[in-house]
């Protein structure tokens, strides 16, 4: 074939070669400036190759090392280096030097530069095809345009004729301008849906992009009639964040509001948008008792830990009161409402501890049941003695939730440790059990082996502890009765997994356990103590069993938890955990210390829930810094779908609540009683101090809050690596929370 044709038929297939690289070169992501311009790391470190390219140690333009393009031999069409970057600031310039080496002609062989714009599609040549020999270095410039993305090729072409290889020396790189001061601006969460006359909180960071450091200014614009916004603090150095919190007010309109958060610093100004959601006036809340102790030793003003149950229209709850900082209460308080939630009264349990008549030192951990074939309402609480150890369990009985007996001991005082009791009753007159009570509490004196006792008299007696079989390890059990009188009992194993065992004979004995689900919880920020994993368990009408807890198995790396759940109709084989969907995953918010309830006359996919929880629209914050809240959403389907949450009460300081030894605290558990489709709750809320004692932790109700349901669908996935929770240094283990 004549020499001629032969090329010819080698810049065909070149050319075909040039174009797909092209396509290629373009998906690169863009840089900040040119990286390895002079090749000085001795590696082409920063640049995409295609075809015979090397760096070198000899004939460097500056410095000792260049890229060659193309070889030494003869080689087969285009070689090339190329590289993507960002134009700075001021007037930009692009320079760099070349030194062909090409002893045939521009015809067949050359070496040339393109420079796409890739903001603008557009493309020039910086260095035209060109064919020289020996003629030294040589420089081209090529202005650029502030702000936009560049697409540098640097290429040199060799027909592969034997004896003539062509290649190009390519040095020093440059892209010159002025380096513009910039900064981004984002807030986590970027939304937050509250109750008229409540506020919410978002961290508002900021990142130097380009330059230095400079002063951002933050302000906000877009609030509701009524709302305002504050930030702490009010400027930051670009890279720093402060807390942006907006209050509402009760006259603050319901909607949704996109709210402009600006930052201006004296070179940029940058916005991100908050979406705060008002529910208009939202429930309000209803103070229902008081701690009346004045005792020095035990913290006041404090009610927190409570618990609630509902029997027809009668709801009693019951609390901590007068906390401690090592462990127990002053007494335990009883709450009582007989119109399903509306109104209330409220007393101290007599004869538990010295400060109402009783001979123990204090009291912790209530809980509450009733017997309806004995028609008592009973309130549980763990004993401690002067020595501050878990003593036992006691009963305090009435007939109308209003006037109550001195408790009867079900539990102990025996020389042995006890922790976290809980109470249930059997309630389905069909059952072979109806009016049998059981309690579940745990040994701390044995390494938390779980113990069982039962009642078949109202509970003024009680037997004889068994332990199921296997004698498990664990605490924070909730029993509860299916309708053909089987006993089911999920329980923390201290904090690494949810497990059930369960009783078909009433109470004489108990099954081994089976695995609920493995817990993979984050610890909660600023110190709160907040359960670390323990259920909360419900029942539907049918004997389903929905047990809920605080995971963090959805959100990638572990950073805050969600409330989720398994259910089961059995006790032992139990279903994929399931996540509320309160937010997003990305939300930045931390959900934890969940209280399920279910109405007891709704069942299976019409089921109605609520679930009130506390949470932390910011995870990501100190003992200082933390705002506290408490949330409620809703199901009507049993789960499959959720309202949108509702916030109901906070933010609270960490300040504001209970100190314990294990940290600020409003409870290892609360809880939630569905009735007539309406879901009361009872739970801490600390405010500021206006009477002369160190805290007003007090016990607050949002009243009876429609059950509505909503399009929001659970989720089982997808699911990131469950491990157990990691280790909190200075905490004390639960299995000593008292």
């Amino acid at each position: 074939m004549p020499q001629a044709s032969l090329r010819r038929g080698l810049i065909a297939a070149t050319s075909v070669t040039a174009l797909a690289f092209t396509g290629v070169l373009f998906a690169q992501p863009a840089m900040a400036d040119v990286t390895n311009g002079g090749f000085e790391t001795g590696t082409l470190s920063g640049w995409t190759t295609t075809g015979t390219t090397a760096v070198v140690n000899s004939g460097a333009h500056t410095g000792t090392y260049v890229a060659r393009v193309g070889g030494t031999t003869p080689t087969n069409g285009n070689s090339s280096i190329a590289q993507t970057f960002t134009a700075p600031g001021g007037s930009p310039s692009l320079s760099f030097w070349y030194d062909v080496f090409c002893p045939d002609t521009v015809t067949y062989d050359w070496a040339t530069a393109t420079l796409k714009d890739n903001t603008t599609g557009t493309t020039t040549t910086p260095l035209a095809k060109t064919c020289t020999n020996n003629q030294g270095w040589k420089q081209k410039t090529a202005a650029l345009t502030s702000g936009h993305s560049y697409t540098l090729t640097l290429l040199s072409k060799d027909d592969n004729y034997p004896g003539d290889p062509t290649y190009t020396l390519y040095d020093d790189v440059v892209v010159s301008g002025t380096v513009a001061n910039d900064f981004s601006i984002a807030d986590n969460p970027a939304s937050a849906t509250v109750n008229a006359g409540s506020a919410a909180t978002s961290t508002i960071s900021t990142a130097v992009v380009s330059g230095t450091a400079e002063t951002v200014n933050l302000s906000a614009s877009g609030l509701p009639s009524g709302a305002s916004a504050a930030f702490s603090p009010t400027s930051v150095t670009a890279g720093g964040s402060s807390t942006l919190t907006v209050s509402t007010a009760a006259s603050t309109p319901s909607g949704t509001y996109p709210i402009t958060v600006t930052g201006t610093s004296p070179s940029a100004t940058h916005s991100t948008t908050f979406n705060l959601t008002v529910n208009g006036t939202g429930p309000s809340l209803t103070r229902i008792s008081t701690d009346p102790f004045t005792n020095s030793t035990s913290q006041h003003a404090t009610e927190l830990e409570p618990d609630t149950f509902a029997y027809g229209n009668t709801i009693v709850a019951s609390s901590q009161v007068g906390r401690f900082n090592d462990g127990g209460a002053s007494d335990i308080g009883w709450n009582t409402s007989t119109d399903g939630g509306t109104t209330w009264q409220h007393g101290m349990l007599p004869g538990i501890t010295i400060y109402q008549g009783g001979s123990w030192a204090r009291v912790s951990d209530p809980a509450v049941a009733y017997d309806a074939k004995h028609g008592t309402w009973m309130v549980t609480g763990l004993v401690i003695d002067a020595n501050v150890n878990g003593a036992g369990v006691t009963v305090s009985r009435s007939a109308d939730g209003l006037t109550w007996q001195n408790p009867v001991m079900a539990v102990g005082n025996d020389g042995q440790g006890y922790d976290k009791e809980w109470i249930v009753c059997d309630n389905t007159p069909s059952s072979a059990f109806y009016g049998n009570c059981y309690i579940e509490v745990d040994l701390t004196s044995s390494g938390n082996t779980v113990i069982m006792s039962a009642s078949t008299d109202g509970g003024a007696t009680w037997s004889a502890p068994v332990s199921p079989s296997g004698s498990p390890n664990g605490l924070g059990g909730q029993p509860l009765v299916q309708p053909n009188g089987t006993v089911v009992v999920p329980y923390s194993t201290n904090g690494s997994s949810i497990r059930a065992f369960n009783s078909a004979n009433g109470g004489s004995s108990w099954s081994s356990t089976s695995l609920v689900a493995n817990v993979s919880s984050a610890n909660v920020s600023g110190g709160l103590r907040s359960g670390e994993g323990l259920p909360s368990a419900e029942i539907d009408a049918a004997g389903k069993i929905y047990v809920a807890w605080q995971d963090c198995r959805f959100r990638s790396g572990c950073p805050s938890n969600d409330i989720v759940y398994s259910t089961s109709t059995n006790g032992t084989t139990w279903s994929a955990v399931t996540r509320v969907p309160i937010d997003a995953v990305t939300s930045g918010a931390d959900h934890f210390i969940p209280g399920i309830g279910i109405d007891k006359a709704t069942s299976g996919t019409t089921a109605k829930i609520g679930l009130y929880y506390y949470f932390y629209p910011n995870a990501n914050c100190t003992t200082s810094t933390c705002q506290l809240e408490v949330g409620y959403i809703s199901s009507t389907n049993g789960g499959t779908s959720w309202s949108t949450p509702q916030t109901v009460a906070g933010p609270m300081s960490l300040s504001q609540i209970a100190n314990s030894t294990q940290g600020s605290m409003v409870g290892d558990y609360i809880s939630t009683s569905v009735v007539n489709g309406n879901a009361v709750a009872t739970f801490a809320v600390g405010k500021t101090p206006t009477n002369g004692q160190t805290l007003d932790e007090g016990l607050y109700t949002a009243g009876a809050l429609p059950v509505t349901g909503g399009s929001a669908r659970a989720q089982q996935g997808p699911v990131h690596a469950v491990q157990p929770p990691t280790p909190n240094p200075g905490r004390i283990p639960l299995h000593t929370a008292r």
